[in-house]
């Protein structure tokens, strides 16, 4: 997925690449050590295969890979009185029903060995490959959490992921991943 930015900024983190902060280094467009960009910054991005996307700048999560789907929160958390980052941290979409959260897919993975921290670009919008469980079939179809960062098109009450639909099946592209059609994604849970 050789995205590229489309934005007319200077110094994008390349979409597919993660960020591993260095405590001694400022680059980038963030007044954070290493961290490239703000958090939340929202950018557009092109492939030549899946076309044009929007891609949302976060904390990755720990155990992510590529093609998982991540909850976030947005910025706003109060702590003591201030306001606080720390609901842009990435984590593994569950197949817990209900839960009420936006949606993104990784595009990269959590490095290895494992840093303390690390930030990447998620995709938002546009033609996104996301991982599955191995059962998505049936495109185009409705997509439901299937735990671990996983999509499925296996129907699950409360688990229904809106603002996607499924564009193949299962081993296209090849492995367990499929091709989304997202538009800011949401597990708001199944509308019956």
């Amino acid at each position: 997925m050789p995205y590229t930015p489309v934005e007319h900024r200077i110094g994008i983190q390349p979409i597919a690449i993660a960020n591993v902060p260095n405590a001694t280094l400022q680059s980038g467009q963030s007044p954070f050590f290493n961290q490239e960009h703000p958090l939340g910054t929202v950018i557009r991005a092109a492939d030549p295969v899946y076309g044009e996307g929007e891609f949302i700048y976060l904390q990755m999560a720990p155990a992510q890979a590529v093609g998982s789907l991540v909850t976030f929160g947005g910025y706003g958390a109060v702590a003591g009185g201030a306001a606080s980052a720390s609901q842009y941290q990435a984590a593994l979409a569950p197949s817990a029903a209900n839960i009420d959260k936006p949606l993104a897919v990784a595009m990269a993975a959590f490095p290895a060995p494992a840093p303390a921290t690390a930030f990447g670009w998620f995709q938002i919008s546009g033609q996104a490959v996301a991982a599955t469980n191995g059962t998505a079939a049936g495109a185009p179809a409705p997509v439901y959490l299937a735990g671990a960062g996983l999509v499925t098109t296996t129907q699950a009450n409360g688990r229904q992921v809106l603002n996607a639909q499924s564009v193949t099946n299962n081993g296209t592209p090849a492995g367990n991943f499929i091709v989304l059609a997202i538009d800011r994604p949401f597990a708001q849970g199944q509308v019956v």
